[in-house]
């Protein structure tokens, strides 16, 4: 019997096998203004498409994901989409898994259609998961989360954001003492039951730099989820924090890095690859 195709593998499986293969460190794709210039690159769709092609290119064989920021290329119109329709198409054939930083929540056919842009195979916008939104209700994620499942996708749902105003939403409790975070992350667990492999395919963003068991989120409640956890980095958290912040659920954590990569970038390409495999190092020199 075949092989099957790796794009027809659940999301868990194939992210699995990037963190066992490449380590945990994400590259965010983040062409912000400052960044561009400092490469030497106008702040234009044209330059946040050079950008991206620059650090997929960087990226490749060093790490299994990047993560582009929509913000960055969604500013410059439709030009800007069409960079990024270009950055996530080349580094999707470069087997890298793509996470679309869009956090995108809305409910009913608004959703469908989010869902569809994202994650439906041969859209222009194809990725391998999306950032969601709950804070319209969990409920209001059922068309992207089934969509997801359905076509070997992905998705990470925010729970405890790394921005202190966010504590007193995601920390709000109910009657019984569960916090928002914790109600989110129980209703992601849910859609992961029997799901092949160690891990489900919908996940968490965790910020590194939270006390995440103060949002209500121990290992128990986290166990088999994926997490993505910004805030490595220029942030402040490192790859030695690792294991002290996540514990029995580190082997779960995308750490994703952006700037305190990106930086490199402007020495060229070269300096950028190296950046990246100096950076993926440390987190490997972790597990």
């Amino acid at each position: 019997m075949s092989e099957p195709n790796e794009s027809t593998r659940p999301f868990g499986q194939r992210l699995r096998t990037a963190l066992d293969t490449y380590g945990p460190l994400c590259v965010g794709i983040d062409p912000h203004e400052a960044l561009l210039r400092a490469w030497g690159l106008d702040a234009s769709a044209d330059g946040a498409r050079e950008f991206g092609l620059r650090t997929v290119e960087a990226a490749s064989g060093r790490v299994g994901i990047v993560k582009p920021q929509v913000a960055f290329f969604e500013r410059y119109g439709s030009a800007g989409f069409a960079a990024l329709e270009d950055v996530m198409a080349a580094a999707r054939a470069a087997d890298l898994l793509v996470i679309a930083d869009a956090k995108r929540g809305d409910i009913g056919t608004t959703m469908e259609g989010y869902a569809a842009a994202w994650l439906q195979p041969g859209s222009p916008l194809e990725s391998d998961a999306v950032t969601l939104s709950p804070y319209l209700g969990t409920d209001s994620l059922h068309a992207a989360l089934s969509l997801a499942l359905q076509h070997d996708k992905g998705a990470f749902v925010l729970a405890a954001t790394s921005n202190p105003e966010a504590s007193v939403v995601q920390k709000a409790a109910d009657a019984d003492g569960e916090s928002v975070a914790e109600r989110v992350a129980h209703d992601v667990a849910a859609r992961n039951i029997g799901a092949p492999g160690s891990l489900g395919s919908i996940g968490l963003v965790v910020g590194a730099t939270v006390d995440r068991r103060s949002f209500g989120l121990n290992d128990i409640v986290l166990a088999g989820t994926p997490i993505l956890a910004p805030g490595f980095g220029a942030q402040g958290a490192q790859p030695a924090d690792l294991a002290g912040l996540f514990g029995y659920v580190a082997s779960q954590v995308v750490a994703s890095e952006s700037r305190s990569i990106l930086t490199g970038g402007a020495a060229g390409t070269a300096a950028l690859a190296a950046r990246i495999d100096e950076r993926a190092s440390l987190y490997r020199g972790q597990r």
